[in-house]
């Protein structure tokens, strides 16, 4: 009875020592903030529903590249695509796949919030410097209904590197010559005008403080502040309003089988132009620094989740839902994960 006794223990020791052991485990991630809030929601429901713990760390897309190439996380997250010149410093073969769309919107501080329109050339002109007053006549020529103050502009941007940065410059670089030679994409600027904020919410505050600021921020920032967000031309010519459908029109081109691609000035005809997919990253082969193939197993499982399960959650929180023809692209990258060159996911 004695011996039946101690067996019994022993397995119950086992059985809570393996479960003590599964709910411990902590998946490390670092990088973008431009998706952190929806990042936050996910890694914290999904903590709920399986156990698994996922420390992101929203440090910028520079920092989350760093420390995976470094070793120091599970998997990076990245606003802009890593480039070849980047991948071949790499010490092993980086895969992306990307988790949402996002918008990257401009907002401004005018009397009775009017909701603006504005072409490629008159942004671009606007952070250049080169417009400087509200009531500027181009501004109010494609704004008839608008009563424009004489107001001078105060061009915001982003005193920190950033991925939002990034994505506006992609997009400056794209539609204004002067600008890309002049001031160019990154995610930190050398800035020709404005005043510097500090993340989304120091960009935000400041326009909000100052009476005729411009400003660019996340879709979710402008809509969480009761922001303006200005309509803007495309490519095909419509005066697109950031929307859920609009961003996700944008990704309505062809897609590589890497993912890596700017969507910014779309080519889809009701595609919002400053959008943008963002990525996380990770190294298609796990059998690194003593990882366990349990390890890799749990990385490949959650990032499964997040482009399946975990996209009912990107509409509340103002980020587009991955189109499936998107989706299917990432299960294939995710499905390329190895551990000791064998797929880790069936």
């Amino acid at each position: 009875m004695k011996r039946l006794l101690d067996i019994f223990v022993i397995v119950c020791m086992i059985f809570i020592y393996g479960v003590c052991w599964s709910q411990s485990l902590v998946l490390t991630g670092a990088g973008a903030t431009f998706p952190y809030p929806l990042y936050a929601k996910w890694f914290y429901v999904y903590e709920k529903i399986t156990g698994v713990k996922v420390n992101y760390q929203a440090i910028g897309s520079g920092g989350g590249i760093r420390q995976l190439i470094n070793r120091v996380v599970d998997f990076g997250g990245t606003d802009a695509f890593m480039s070849d010149k980047e991948l071949s410093r790499s010490p092993a073969k980086i895969l992306h796949f990307p988790t949402c769309l996002g918008a990257v919107v401009i907002t401004y501080n005018l009397p009775g919030k009017p909701v603006l329109k504005l072409t490629p050339d008159i942004i671009a002109d606007i952070f250049l410097g080169k417009i400087k007053k509200w009531d500027d006549s181009r501004i109010a020529k494609i704004n008839p209904d608008v009563k424009l103050p004489n107001l001078d502009i105060v061009v915001i941007h982003r005193s920190d590197g950033s991925g939002t940065t990034f994505i506006f410059s992609d997009y400056l670089s794209k539609v204004s010559k002067e600008w890309k030679e002049r001031v160019g994409r990154g995610k930190s600027l050398n800035w020709p005008i404005g005043l510097g904020g500090k993340g989304n919410p120091g960009v935000a505050a400041l326009v909000k403080q100052i009476p005729g600021a411009i400003g660019y921020v996340e879709l979710i920032y402008a809509g969480q502040n009761n922001m303006p967000v200005a309509l803007i031309r495309n490519k095909s010519g419509h005066f697109i309003k950031p929307t859920m459908k609009s961003v996700s029109l944008a990704a309505n081109i062809s897609i590589p089988a890497d993912t890596r691609i700017s969507i910014t000035n779309t080519d889809a005809e009701y595609g919002y132009p400053i959008s943008s997919f963002t990525w996380i990253i990770f190294y298609k082969e796990q059998a690194y620094n003593g990882r366990s193939k349990k390890r890799a197993k749990a990385l490949a499982e959650l990032f499964w989740w997040m482009i399946h399960e975990g996209q009912k959650y990107n509409e509340k929180l103002l980020y587009s839902r991955l189109p499936e023809a998107v989706v299917k692209k990432a299960e294939a990258i995710i499905k390329d994960m190895t551990y000791n060159g064998k797929s880790v996911l069936k």
